[in-house]
This record gives structure tokens, sequence and C-alpha cells, in this order.
């Protein structure tokens, strides 16, 4: 399922498929600000989505052998409710 598979079921409920598009882009617009801003986004029987903080280690490149410095980062981690599946 993409985006546009949640739009046409979003368009169901509401009247139009214009409608649901601002809603589905709108829904995720908010949360990207918020895992911008360091929020944790619960979702209830859905999950919680929260931003983890990795430090720089050394890596390796596969191709050559070579060791290389990772720079720390940023990474959004996602964790499902217990409803979700069952």
């Amino acid at each position: 399922m993409n985006r546009l598979d949640i739009i046409r079921a979003v368009a169901k409920v509401l009247t139009t498929k214009g409608e649901a598009s601002k809603a589905v882009e709108t829904t995720f617009e908010t949360i990207r600000q918020a895992l911008r801003d360091d929020e944790k986004v619960v979702i209830s029987n859905f999950g919680t989505f929260r931003v983890k903080a990795r430090q720089a280690r050394t890596g390796r490149n596969p191709k050559t052998g070579e060791q290389v410095e990772v720079p720390p980062r940023r990474g959004v981690r996602f964790k499902a409710s217990k409803n979700l599946l069952t």
C-alpha cells in the first residue's frame, strides 16, 4: 500500500479525492514536523514514532575493505502497537 492507496481509501469516506488528499498530506506533514521537533508521536492502536540519535562509528566499505568514519545522525524508529497485527 502506498500514499495514493491511502488517499483512495480515505476518499471513500470523505466527499472528494481532493479532500482526502489534503487530509492525508496534512496528517503526514504533522507527523514529520513533530519528529523534526524531537517529539514522540503516539497513535493509539497503531504505534509510536520517535527520533533516535546514532553515535559516530567506524564502518567498513564492503567493496574495498577500507575503514571509514560514519558521522552521527538521527533516524526514525517505529514501534508497533500490540493491537496492530491482531
